[in-house]
């Protein structure tokens, strides 16, 4: 039995040490690539000195909670009474700061101060993961590997300008880093140094962090002055067809259409543009996005980040819950039945993509177009009663 048992602990420790060397080696092959990019060779060892691919990188690749988690459960998660208490706590500690960046770049602080919370919980969780291990795990194993690469390489050039050192280069499985979690791409592209030390290091200086959020939002064309959107009520007998991103109108004709704030107040700037969103379908809230809602996005493609974002700002600002309360009925999908809708969805020529579980724009658009088939209301929200009618048409 001993010498079973230790045989065993020989063939795990054989197979660790393969692995180790196979992925010393994929180090050992990027170097050309990185050198290309201008990476010095002695800024590259270091960087990799000791590292190995990062177990829990892989893990969390396959599970974003934006996609995974009913909207209503991660908005509400987001949007906690603890994230309110200490967003009203960092907006009074850093009121100078916040007014120098509002100032500069025109973004709200709100908006500022709530991406901070959403991200990092206000700094309190800059994340576990060595950078450059975690971007090197998913190019090493194939996950995300075009991205990790590119993503690998820029986190490199940060090493080397000096901008942080290696031990606080902390940040998400992906590869988000600072305060605000900003990937290597948009971090070289948008971050900046407000605190005037000549580094930009959204890690350890919060001035660099905000800044480079607002910043960011204001070259992705945050408008001034402008809200995200509205919670709405909608006619019984609304057209199918409204719903949807895409789907774009000025708010006055939304109002001609029946469509109404849900305090009752008139909408501001009539000619303003917005889509009806119904994340949970017409039993749950239902909003009206506007361009900064869109803005939004470009940090996090997910509506249900946008909307947490958006309402957490609002929330901060005083505004008080959503009128309407979110679904709470079994119409939910679990992981299992999210992968059999898209296989569904699949067989019927609605949708081209992965079958893995995660509803994001492909399987929404699936499934508004399986809605606009069916004569149903075209919300895109995947219910149980929705994988229902496919099952009995596959």
């Amino acid at each position: 039995m001993l010498a079973s048992l230790f045989a065993v602990s020989l063939l795990g420790s054989t197979v660790q040490a393969s692995a180790a060397q196979s992925f010393q080696a994929w180090v050992e092959s990027f170097w050309p690539t990185a050198q290309a990019a201008g990476i010095r060779r002695d800024v590259y060892v270091s960087a990799f000195q000791g590292v190995s691919p990062d177990a829990e990188v892989i893990e969390s690749a396959t599970y974003q909670p934006e996609y995974k988690r009913p909207v209503g459960e991660y908005v509400d998660r987001l949007v906690s009474d603890k994230r309110l208490q200490t967003g009203h706590e960092m907006l009074i500690q850093h009121k100078p700061l916040l007014d120098a960046i509002e100032n500069k770049y025109g973004v709200d602080r709100h908006i500022v101060v709530a991406i901070w919370g959403v991200e990092t919980s206000y700094g309190d969780n800059l994340g576990e993961h060595y950078v450059i291990a975690a971007l090197a795990t998913l190019a090493y194993r194939g996950v995300k590997a075009k991205f990790a690469r590119q993503q690998l390489i820029q986190a490199l050039k940060i090493l080397q300008r000096g901008d942080v050192s290696r031990q606080y280069m902390s940040g998400s499985w992906a590869g988000a880093m600072g305060h605000t979690q900003f990937i290597p791409t948009t971090y070289q592209a948008y971050a900046v140094d407000f605190d005037g030390d000549g580094r930009r290091n959204i890690w350890q200086s919060l001035p660099d962090a905000l800044g480079s959020t607002a910043a960011y939002l204001k070259v992705s064309g945050w408008r001034p002055g402008h809200t995200w959107g509205y919670e709405v009520t909608v006619p019984s007998n609304m057209n199918t067809s409204a719903y949807g991103a895409k789907n774009l109108k000025t708010l006055s004709t939304w109002e001609r259409m029946g469509v109404r704030r849900i305090n009752g107040a008139p909408f501001p700037r009539p000619n303003d543009q917005a889509a009806l969103f119904a994340p949970e379908g017409k039993n749950g809230p239902i909003f009206l996005t506007l361009h900064n809602f869109r803005v939004i996005l470009r940090y996090n493609q997910a509506p249900s980040y946008a909307l947490a974002v958006g309402h957490l700002a609002d929330r901060l600002m005083g505004y008080g819950p959503f009128a309407h309360s979110w679904p709470t009925d079994e119409n939910h999908l679990s992981l299992e039945q999210r992968k059999e809708l898209q296989t569904r969805l699949l067989h019927v020529g609605l949708l081209d993509g992965e079958v893995d579980g995660v509803i994001g724009p492909a399987t929404l658009s699936a499934v508004k177009a399986y809605q606009r088939q069916k004569g149903l209301n075209v919300d895109g929200f995947p219910s149980m009663t929705l994988l229902k009618m496919l099952r009995a048409d596959t």
